[in-house]
C-alpha cells in the first residue's frame, strides 16, 4: 500500500481500493472518513474541531495500515504505548493539561515496561505498585499515576476505541499516610527570595501573592496579567479564576515583556533551592509550600 493524502472534501478511491476523505461540515467541524483496507475493510469515521487534528488522525491511521498495525479483532495484543498514542490523538491533545497527562502516562508505561494489554492485569498492577513503594515512592504519587491510567482506559472505552475491560476497575487505591502541611515563615520567605534567580523569584512572588498552584503560575502568558489582576485559565478544575494583585507585584512579574510566556524556570533547580532554605520540608511539597504559605499567612493576618 502506498502512503497517500486525502483530496479535501471529495472521496478519494485509490488503485489499491483505499477510500479516504476529509470533509468540512456545516457546523465548522471536520469529518474524516477512511477505509484503509478498501471497501471491504474497517471504516474509520471521526469528527474533529480543527482540520489539523483531522489530518493528524488521517496520517496516523494510514501509517498504521501501512505497517499492518490496525487491529481488526480487538486491542489485547497492542502495547500500552499504542493506546496512549490513540488516547492522545482522539482526546488528550485537546484536553486541559493533556500534554502533562500524556507525559505522566508515558512515565507509567515505561515503569511497567510497556506491556501488551493482555498482560496488564490487576496482579501486574499490584506488583508494579509494590515495587514503586519499595523504591520510596509515596502512595499518593502512585495512586495519582493509577488514576490517570484508569482514566485513559475509561476514555478509550467511552469513545469506542477500546473494547476490553478497564484493567484497573475495582482495584482499591493504596492507603495514603497523612502528611502535615507546612509553610514558610517570614524570615524563610525573605531568604528564599534572595536565593532565587530573577525568573525564579518572579514565580515565587506570584505564588506567594495569589496562592497559585505551580502549574497555574508557570503556564501564564503576559496578557493574563493586566490592570492589577491575574487571570488564571489553566486551573485544576478547568474554570477561569481572577485574582487581584498589587501594582508592585504586577510590575515585578511582568517586567518589560509584551507577549508570550511570563516565566522560564527550571523546576528541579527551583525545588532544590526551596529545600536548601527549608531542609525539613516534607517530600513533594517544594512548590506547594508556596500556596500553603499564602493561605497560612492570610489566616494569620485575620483573613485580609
Amino acid at each position: 500500500m502506498r502512503m497517500l493524502t486525502s483530496c479535501g472534501n471529495n472521496l478519494s478511491v485509490t488503485s489499491e481500493g483505499l477510500l479516504m476523505a476529509i470533509k468540512k461540515l456545516n457546523d465548522g467541524r471536520y469529518e474524516v472518513d477512511l477505509r484503509p483496507h478498501g471497501t471491504k475493510g474497517v471504516r474509520f469515521r471521526r469528527l474533529f474541531n480543527r482540520k489539523s487534528e483531522a489530518v493528524a488522525f488521517e496520517r496516523y491511521t494510514l501509517a498504521k495500515a501501512e505497517n499492518n498495525e490496525l487491529s481488526l479483532s480487538g486491542s489485547s495484543k497492542k502495547n500500552l504505548s499504542d493506546l496512549i498514542d490513540i488516547w492522545w490523538l482522539y482526546y488528550g491533545q485537546n484536553a486541559n493539561n493533556g500534554a502533562i497527562e500524556k507525559r505522566h502516562l508515558i512515565k507509567t508505561m515505561r515503569h511497567l515496561n510497556n506491556p501488551t494489554i493482555d498482560r496488564l492485569t490487576k496482579r501486574t498492577i499490584m506488583e508494579h505498585r509494590g515495587k514503586r513503594l519499595a523504591l520510596g515512592i509515596t502512595a499518593k504519587t502512585i495512586n495519582r499515576d493509577m488514576y490517570r491510567l484508569s482514566g485513559m482506559f475509561s476514555t478509550l472505552i467511552k469513545i469506542e476505541e477500546y473494547t476490553g475491560d478497564n484493567p484497573l476497575h475495582g482495584l482499591e487505591p493504596l492507603s495514603e499516610k497523612h502528611v502535615a502541611m507546612t509553610y514558610l515563615t517570614t524570615p524563610e520567605i525573605d531568604l528564599l527570595l534572595k536565593s532565587l534567580n530573577k525568573e525564579e523569584r518572579k514565580v515565587a512572588v506570584l505564588c506567594l501573592s495569589t496562592g497559585a498552584r505551580w502549574g497555574e503560575a508557570v503556564g501564564l502568558e503576559v496578557q493574563q496579567v493586566l490592570k492589577g489582576r491575574v487571570n488564571f485559565l489553566k486551573t485544576k478544575n478547568g474554570e477561569q479564576r481572577v485574582v487581584p494583585i498589587s501594582d508592585d507585584v504586577e510590575k515585578e512579574i511582568r517586567g518589560q515583556k509584551q507577549a508570550g510566556k511570563l516565566f522560564k524556570v527550571d523546576y528541579k533547580k527551583f525545588c532544590d533551592t526551596v529545600h536548601t532554605v527549608k531542609p525539613d520540608l516534607p517530600k513533594g511539597q517544594a512548590t506547594h509550600v508556596l500556596r500553603h504559605t499564602f493561605a497560612s499567612h492570610f489566616m494569620m493576618n485575620g483573613g485580609i
